[in-house]
């Protein structure tokens, strides 16, 4: 990954970690906690791609396992979020943009559901049952609700952000706009020509010499004729 994609991810992951650490997990609201770090993931993953959804997935489900006050295994949501990074980065719209807020918050809310089960899943691997007693229906359902209702105010920020950092389309455009001009002052400097605007002179030039070159032939052919 590039420096500025380090920079701005590491940022927002922090940040999201810590307004999902102090705030949101202190709301006390019934089932599931609003997932910010999942919403930043996939914010990142729809601009960045596959592989860049998956290293920022890990990154930030690696911060999460090792922050207080985590009380699960270390790597465990490092996976999910991997999982679900890559997953979403697969369907990355063209140039980082959104056509409609429908796919989106489809994958908002599929993305909730799969970390839940995924999360669940992996618990149930090394031991952790506390899914079962607290009902994964219910935390299946405020996931997935608690994150579409936060996602359009943390989604397309994320990814505005992303794109202004990443500026791709606007670096191509720029880059193809400065090699024209590049190209159209060789060209001038170099043969003394300019492109376009005096297409017409060259002609009216090639046309007199032709014409020249006519009545100087035309004038041997006289004076060949009277000797």
């Amino acid at each position: 990954m590039r420096v500025n994609r380090i920079l701005l991810s590491s940022s927002l992951v922090v940040v999201a970690l810590v307004l999902q650490v102090s705030v949101l997990a202190r709301l006390h609201l019934p089932g599931a906690v609003p997932d910010l770090l999942l919403l930043t993931v996939l914010g990142l993953a729809m601009v960045y791609g596959h592989v860049g959804g998956a290293l920022v997935g890990f990154g930030a489900g690696l911060l999460a396992d090792l922050a207080p006050p985590a009380d699960h295994a270390a790597g465990r949501y490092a996976l999910v979020l991997c999982v679900i990074g890559y997953l979403a980065g697969l369907i990355k719209p063209d140039n980082g943009r959104l056509k409609s807020a429908t796919g989106p918050m489809v994958v908002v809310v599929v993305a909730a559901i799969g970390a839940t089960l995924l999360y669940a899943g992996v618990g149930a691997l090394v031991g952790d049952t506390a899914a079962r007693h607290v009902g994964l229906g219910s935390l299946l359902f405020t996931a997935a609700l608690y994150d579409l209702l936060l996602a359009p105010f943390v989604v397309p920020g994320i990814m505005a952000l992303a794109r202004r950092a990443e500026n791709d389309p606007l670096a191509d455009t720029s880059s193809q706009a400065k090699k024209a001009d590049i190209s159209s002052g060789w060209l001038s400097g170099g043969t003394g020509l300019r492109i376009g605007g005096q297409r017409a002179g060259l002609k009216n030039g090639l046309k007199v010499k032709a014409v020249r070159a006519r009545t100087a032939r035309a004038g041997r052919i006289k004076g060949v004729k009277r000797l």
